[in-house]
């Protein structure tokens, strides 16, 4: 449920995001009302207040802009590029922590690159390391995302960025891969949630279920007809569970019963 969501609020310290996931969870309600100064009761859904704070959290976390919103439909539903702006800088005001850790996990990086020495982040202990060949930075559950070639080179608005060989998401071809605080920090969020999972995953084979297949921050799992319902509330309860590592914001987690897969 809202994984990445909920994972930034916990590696950024956001409180006020921390404190919704601790009672109602309704992220995109809250946001707007945090972003627009109006009483969450009137961010009903369907209503323009919560669009724009649903297209705000999922095209903002990662430092996106205005380019961003478009890809996320923000000219579909009307907006045009001064709401889009005002967006932007609403949601960056009402999320300091997260705007800070964009800047931390860069500056991090930097340093990393240039010293070769470990820098470690004040968000959750991250540690940054290269040797120049590669950098690495090591995650709370102690796995390590790597960086091939790390240097330095003049981005296109003339400022100093970070580089690395890699596979270009656009072209698929492999070569000079540009980064900043804000995609380092959806690489560590995305690789968070991905442990959160395979975490879970060991959890709920280890009674004995089967996962055939998993989907994006989902597992499907086969089980007889028979007391299925337990079955369902037992895997949950699993899924949510989270170990000391990450205690501070709950994670649960919600299923369904279908004889095929599909989206609930």
């Amino acid at each position: 449920s809202a994984i990445e969501a909920r994972v930034i609020a916990f590696v950024s310290g956001e409180a006020w995001r921390l404190k919704v996931f601790n009672s109602h969870g309704k992220i995109y309600e809250a946001s707007a009302s945090k972003m627009f100064n109006v009483p969450i009761e009137v961010v009903t859904k369907g209503s323009d207040w919560r669009a724009k704070g649903k297209v705000a959290e999922l095209a903002l976390g990662y430092q996106g802009a205005v380019g961003a919103l478009k890809t996320m439909g923000g000219e579909k539903m009307g907006l045009s590029e001064l709401e889009m702006d005002t967006i932007v800088k609403k949601w960056r005001k009402a999320n300091p922590a997260i705007v800070a850790l964009w800047g931390d996990l860069e500056s991090c990086a930097m340093r990393a690159i240039e010293t070769r020495k470990p820098v470690r982040s004040i968000h959750k202990g991250l540690l940054f390391e290269c040797n120049g060949e590669v950098m690495t930075i090591k995650l709370p559950s102690g796995r390590r995302l790597f960086y091939q070639s790390p240097s330095f080179a003049e981005n296109k608005w003339g400022k100093k960025s970070i580089r690395y060989k890699g596979m270009d998401q656009t072209t698929k071809q492999w070569g000079w891969v540009d980064t900043y605080g804000g995609k380092i920090t959806e690489n560590v969020i995305q690789a968070i949630a991905r442990d959160l999972l395979a975490d879970a995953m060991q959890r709920v084979e280890g009674l004995g279920y089967s996962i055939v297949m998993t989907v994006h921050d989902e597992i499907v799992v086969e089980i007889p007809n028979d007391d299925s319902d337990d079955d369902l509330n037992i895997i949950c309860n699993l899924m949510g569970d989270t170990s000391e590592v990450y205690a501070g914001v709950p994670f649960p987690a919600e299923g369904y019963l279908t004889p095929y897969y599909k989206k609930d």
